[in-house]
This record gives structure tokens, C-alpha cells and sequence, in this order.
């Protein structure tokens, strides 16, 4: 197929997200739009409570805000994606927020190649949905097979996991070419002069999808003597995530394992702030560090680069406003591995 029929199947899947988000804020589900919540959204609710509906919704409404003709056009304007050469690309997918492998799977729909998906348990419904939608608009012609089982006869393969799942995927395909991910984490730098939006928005990147992401802020680099009460006052608007039940027992279980330690915390009943040098902190915690020079953090976290995906703040030296960690460009590459060369070239 050519590029141009592509682009058209992806404006049906725009099309289609946006008129769906339309009728379920006005409460007009029907059709087509009703099978989709109660097939899809609900199925995955029900098989995954960290998929909550507005967490769904925030992931298609961001998915559908990308999909628009200037986006695509931005991001595939670099390639010659004529003459590409046919194979079978796996897809090993995580699953901790909704449609986290799917800008995987549609560079290997545009690239022209055959995707094998092998979708995490915790996310089955949502992503192989999208990509049935794509292949029955017939503006691609890969081929498509999904399976939550062991895979096998393919070319090349992108696996995302986690540092412990990346060394079995870096045996298991040293002789296929590959992209292995492997945990990441995000951070914010703060200066001390943040505005109340801007704080809030960095909310945003702290609790969207329950900081279960990589783009998700788990560590706040913040001034010698900084006061943190003008942070807890901006994050306020948050608090109803501790009436999430599995938030709210991974807060119980972390603040106790701390607080048996006799480890100094700030704590505002739904967020736990300790102080640790470590980039990965658990559910409802938020780890900080203090600093007295930023070109020493610049050099520490250019030095970190590779264990790092976001770095939030206005500095010159930060890559992401706040309030923008989960709302990446089709062009943001996780990793910083440009996944359309990669396929191109195989």
C-alpha cells in the first residue's frame, strides 16, 4: 500500500477516537461507540484496575491528538520508505499503561513489514483493537498476528521489559536484530521559582496512569533548603487517587516499610516524599535530592542519560515542559532509538 493510503487509514483511527470521546462526554454512546466501551474498554477495566476508564481515555485522547495529518507528516517527512524490504517483525509488548506499545506496532505498519504482537496480559483488549481497526480500514497491507504465547519464526524483534526480562530478551535474540528496552525512569529539576501551574502540571507527570510509566517523573532534583509545602499545595487536585484501592495499598505498604526504618519523610496522605539518590522510586512515593549546583545535576544526568527517558523542567538543559511527560510526539522515540530507521533498514 502506499504511504498516502496509510496515512488515510490513520485518520479513520483519528476519526474514530475523537467521535468516540465526543459521545461518551455527551452520553450518546451507540453503535459502534457502545461495542467499543462496553468490548473493550470495559473488558480491560475489569482484567486490569490500573486501567482505569479516565486512564483510557487520557491514552486515546493523547493517541488521537497525535494522529493528525501535520503530526504524521512531520514524523515520516525524514524516511524514503519506498523499497523496503518485507519481513517479520516481533513485537514484545509491556503493559503497565494502556497502549504502551502501539507507536512499536504502527511503525511496523508504516515501514510495510509484518507484525508479529506478542500483547502483555495486562493490556489485551486495547492495543490488539487498534491494530485490527488499522488492518480492517485496508490501507495496510502487513500482515498481522497476535498471540500472549511464546513466539517464534521472525526477522527482527522489539521487546520492552525489564532490566531483569532484558538480559533473558538479550540471549534469547542475540542473533536477530533487535531494540531491547529496559526500565527507565523520569525526573524533574526544579529552580525554586516554578509557578503554581507549573507545579501542577508536574502532577501530571508524577500521577498520570498511577506513575506507572517510564515518561512518569519518579524523582524531583530540588535546591539546598527548598519547602516543599508550595509543592503538596499545588498537587492537592490529586488527591482522590488514594481511593484507588491498589494506590492506595501500595501508599499504606510503602509508608510503613519507610516509617519502620525510621526513615525521614514529607508525606501528605496520598504521596510519600523521601530523600534517596536512586532514579526509581515505588508507587506513591516520590524520591527527592538536593542540589547546590545545577551544572553538577546537568552532569550527572547527562552522565545517567541511558537509565533516564524524561527530564522535566525549564532549564536549558532539561527536554520536556511540565505537564508534557505523557503526551510525547510521534517523533519522541522512547529510549531515543528511532524506531522508523531501525525497521527501515532491515
Amino acid at each position: 500500500m502506499s504511504l498516502e493510503a496509510k496515512k488515510k487509514g490513520l485518520k479513520q483511527l483519528r476519526d474514530f477516537l475523537n467521535k468516540y470521546l465526543t459521545a461518551f462526554n455527551k452520553d450518546e454512546l451507540h453503535g459502534e461507540f457502545q461495542v467499543f466501551y462496553d468490548d473493550i474498554i470495559l473488558k480491560s477495566k475489569q482484567h486490569n484496575a490500573w486501567f482505569t476508564i479516565k486512564n483510557m481515555h487520557e491514552a486515546i485522547r493523547s493517541w488521537a491528538d497525535a494522529l493528525s495529518e501535520e503530526n504524521i507528516n512531520t514524523w515520516l517527512k525524514p524516511y524514503d520508505l519506498n523499497n523496503v524490504n518485507k519481513k517479520k517483525v516481533a513485537i514484545i509488548s509491556a503493559g503497565n499503561v494502556p497502549l504502551v506499545g502501539f507507536h512499536d506496532c504502527l511503525s511496523v505498519f508504516m515501514t510495510g513489514h509484518d507484525l508479529i504482537l506478542k500483547y502483555s496480559s495486562k493490556d489485551q483488549f486495547l492495543t490488539p483493537y487498534f491494530l485490527k481497526f488499522l488492518q480492517n480500514t485496508g490501507a495496510f497491507d502487513s500482515k498481522l498476528e497476535m498471540t500472549d504465547k511464546q513466539i517464534s519464526d521472525f526477522d527482527a524483534v522489539i521487546a520492552t521489559g525489564s532490566n531483569n526480562t532484558s538480559r533473558y530478551f538479550e540471549y534469547y535474540f542475540k542473533n536477530k536484530p533487535n531494540i531491547i528496552r529496559k526500565n527507565r525512569n523520569s525526573v524533574a529539576v526544579l529552580s525554586g521559582n516554578e509557578t503554581d501551574d507549573e507545579l501542577k502540571n508536574l502532577g501530571n507527570d508524577i500521577f498520570q496512569y498511577f506513575g506507572l510509566g517510564c515518561r512518569n517523573v519518579s524523582k524531583v532534583f530540588v535546591p539546598k533548603g527548598y519547602d516543599f509545602s508550595k509543592f503538596f499545595e499545588a498537587i492537592y487536585g490529586f488527591g482522590d487517587l488514594i481511593h484507588h484501592h491498589k494506590y492506595a495499598n501500595n501508599y499504606d505498604y510503602n509508608k510503613a516499610v519507610y516509617l519502620m526504618s525510621e526513615i525521614k519523610l514529607f508525606d501528605n496522605n496520598f504521596l510519600v516524599l523521601k530523600e534517596d539518590q536512586s532514579y526509581s522510586s515505588p508507587i506513591a512515593c516520590l524520591f527527592y535530592e538536593y542540589y547546590e549546583d545545577l551544572n553538577q545535576i546537568e552532569k550527572k544526568l547527562n552522565i545517567d542519560k541511558e537509565l533516564l527517558q524524561c527530564k522535566v523542567g525549564h532549564l536549558d538543559f532539561t527536554d520536556v515542559g511540565f505537564g508534557k511527560t505523557q503526551s510525547p510526539q510521534l517523533w519522541d522515540y522512547a529510549d531515543d532509538v528511532d524506531t522508523i530507521l531501525f525497521l527501515k533498514d532491515l
